[in-house]
Order: C-alpha cells, then sequence, then structure tokens
C-alpha cells in the first residue's frame, strides 16, 4: 500500500501540483513588494517568491521575513496564494522566481525531504495501520534513527502532547483533537528548523478548535519552533500569531502584529477581512466625518467600522462630538444570544449593527458611531 501525503514525504500529484525545477525567471524590478523587517535577524526569509500555476500567477513577488521561534499567520480567503507560499516553503512548489532561505541556507532548490521542514496539513495524514507511537516515529525511521532513540523521542512527544498511554492505541480510537495532537507529535519528534501549518484544525468542531488553539500557542511558546500558519480564520490568526501577514491575489497586503492589522488596517480590503465590513461614504464636516446620504462639497472618503463599534439610539438623538450619525431602518433581526445582530438599511448603503436592546423590524433608528471606531480610507484625487 503506497503512504499518504505525510510530514516527511511530499504530497502525491493528485493533492498539490508537481514541482517545478526551471531556472528562475528574470526578476521584474517594477513589481517589488517591500517586506516588514522584524526585529532581530530573520530566521526565514522568502525574497520576492514568484508562482504561476500555467499562465495564472499565484503569488507576485512575496516577501516576508520570520524571526527564529516566531509564529507568522498567513491570512486570507480561498486562492488568494497563501497555501501556495507554505508550499513553496516546504519545497512542494518550485518558485518561477526568489529565493528561500532558513538559517542562512538557500533551500529554494532543494527537494522537500532535504529540507529540514515539517508540514502538517488539514487531515493530517496519519498512518490508519500503525498506532499512535508508530505514527509519531515514523519520520525518524525514515531517517534511520536507532529503534531505542525513537522509542525515547516518541515518548518525549506523548508527554509533551497530553498523550501518555497512548502510544498503543489505532488511530481510529482517537478524536479528532487526539488525531491533530498525533500528527502535531509527528512534525515535532523530528526537531524541524521551521513548522509548517496548513489549516490544521479546519477539520475540527468549534468547541475542540478553541481548546487547541491555546495548547498550540503554548506549545509553540514551550518548544520556542519557528512556525509559519496558514488559516481563512481571522480569530485563529489573532489567537495564535505573533505578526499576520494578511495576503490578497498573491500579495501581502500588510504584515504586522494582531493589534496593528486589526486596529489599523492599511486597506479598505484589510479592514474589511478583520472584521470591519461595514463601509459608507462619508464626507469631511469641519473637524469630523459626516454620512454622505446625498452627495455635498468636500472631501468624500470610505468609512468603514464594526458592527459591535456602533450604538442604535432614537431618531434624532444629538450625535457626540465627533461621532458619525446615520439615520437608517432595521429590515432584519438576527438573535445571537448576548445581544441582537440588526440589519440597517441608510440611503443606498446596508450595514450590521450589534446592540443588546431587542427592537423591532422596520423601526426607524439612528446609528451612532464614536470617532475612535471609524476607520477612515479617503478617496483618491
Amino acid at each position: 500500500m503506497l503512504p499518504p501525503a505525510t510530514l516527511d514525504t511530499p504530497p502525491s500529484r493528485e493533492n498539490h501540483p508537481p514541482v517545478d525545477r526551471r531556472a528562475p525567471t528574470a526578476r521584474r524590478p517594477d513589481m517589488a513588494t517591500p517586506s516588514p523587517t522584524p526585529a532581530s535577524a530573520p530566521y526565514l526569509h522568502a525574497d520576492a517568491v514568484s508562482v504561476s500555476y500555467g499562465t495564472t500567477r499565484v503569488l507576485d513577488r512575496v516577501s516576508l521575513e520570520v524571526a527564529r521561534g516566531e509564529l507568522v499567520a498567513l491570512l486570507g480567503s480561498s486562492g488568494c496564494g497563501k497555501t501556495t507560499l507554505l508550499r513553496a516553503i516546504a519545497g512542494f512548489v518550485a518558485p518561477d522566481e526568489g529565493r528561500i532561505v532558513v538559517d542562512g541556507r538557500d533551500i529554494t532548490r532543494l527537494p522537500p525531504e532535504a529540507r529540514g521542514t515539517a508540514m502538517m496539513f488539514q487531515s493530517y495524514a496519519l498512518w490508519p495501520h500503525m498506532d499512535v507511537a508508530a505514527n509519531i516515529g515514523y519520520g525518524l525511521r525514515m531517517r534511520g534513527r536507532p529503534r531505542d532513540a525513537i522509542a525515547r523521542r516518541v515518548d518525549e512527544m506523548l508527554k509533551l502532547l497530553q498523550l501518555e498511554g497512548y502510544g498503543p492505541r489505532s488511530i481510529a480510537a482517537l478524536s479528532g483533537g487526539q488525531k491533530q495532537r498525533v500528527a502535531l507529535g509527528r512534525a515535532l519528534a523530528v526537531d524541524p528548523s521551521v513548522l509548517l501549518l496548513d489549516e490544521p484544525m479546519s477539520n475540527l468542531d468549534y468547541r475542540v478548535r478553541l481548546e487547541l488553539r491555546h495548547e498550540l500557542r503554548a506549545l509553540q511558546k514551550r518548544v520556542g519552533i519557528t512556525a509559519v500558519y496558514v488559516t481563512h480564520d481571522r480569530e485563529e490568526a489573532l489567537t495564535l500569531a505573533d505578526r499576520i501577514a494578511v495576503i490578497d491575489a498573491g500579495r501581502i497586503a500588510q504584515l504586522g502584529t494582531p493589534d496593528e492589522v486589526f486596529h489599523h488596517p492599511v486597506s479598505p480590503f484589510v479592514a474589511g477581512f478583520m472584521g470591519a465590513d461595514n463601509a459608507i461614504d462619508v464626507v469631511r464636516a469641519g473637524n469630523a466625518w459626516a454620512w454622505n446620504a446625498t452627495p455635498r462639497a468636500g472631501p468624500r472618503a470610505r468609512a468603514h467600522f464594526r458592527a459591535d463599534r456602533a450604538n442604535l439610539a432614537a431618531p434624532g438623538t444629538a450625535a457626540p462630538a465627533g461621532a458619525l450619525a446615520i439615520d437608517g431602518t432595521i429590515v432584519q433581526r438576527v438573535y445571537l444570544g448576548t445581544v441582537f445582530r440588526y440589519r440597517i438599511h441608510a440611503g443606498a448603503e446596508d450595514f450590521w449593527v450589534e446592540d443588546a436592546a431587542r427592537r423591532d423590524e422596520g423601526a426607524s433608528v439612528r446609528v451612532l458611531v464614536p470617532p475612535d471606531g471609524l476607520l477612515v480610507f479617503p478617496e483618491a484625487a
């Protein structure tokens, strides 16, 4: 029986694009993407990496630096290029241009098994006919380690992952969370230079995901391993990462700490992806922004805000200094347990507001957004 795609064997052609060993093409300076530099020297450096599938450019001169012991999350929607970047680091996809360096060693053209990295896939890729201990020790056996050294390392991993006593158990007898721990143990057992994680919690239910997020973060800090984590879930990225790279259409739209990316997005795209997905037209009125319900003279912009940063009030309620006031109608009410979520129709705009008070659909309301709840992106001149 052929092995499944694992941390220590390249994935099959059925699951991943074939590796292209062609020499990189010439770089295009006009497409350079600047890379923010961590405070310490980078341990992992993807330098102006581009990848194309046929005529489609999936990564467009992406540069990323990761410090030793840092966990960076690649956050974006499906098809944005985040998994392709991870696979390029792993060696499953060869860049058309650019290079990848780990600890000063250029690994761009090395095969996956020679890079010293380990990867966790969405499906865990565990051997169903092996027990837990054999799965964790698989990579070590492939490297020809002595049997007693493998046994000691497996015991270390079982203890580290709170799986003591699980060594003889069948994979089929494990829960989803336990399988995830076994897959992580197999990755860590080989002492990789960089741990690569491709949405490893996407197959788990919500409660288990919440629990394992905190476990994984605590473990990564304790072990001190350098890690790159792919996800489409912003809450997961905020919980796990030292820094987040938001990826859009094959480029890094913003790279920063969770606080920077969440509270200070650099573009409407990043603001929307990080949850400030309400957006309306505004115009400058003195020292504040006003709802541009009917076009009027003055500097115009698009203002983003989160549903939980706005308040609902009775029509005609005076707005506090600097607050944005929007008059609209409740067209939908959704009960979320602790709050209600209301869809508001105002002029030509629809947006959502969360409020603890129960209000009727069809009611007229005034929406008040405090100035520190607004993310304003002026229109290009």
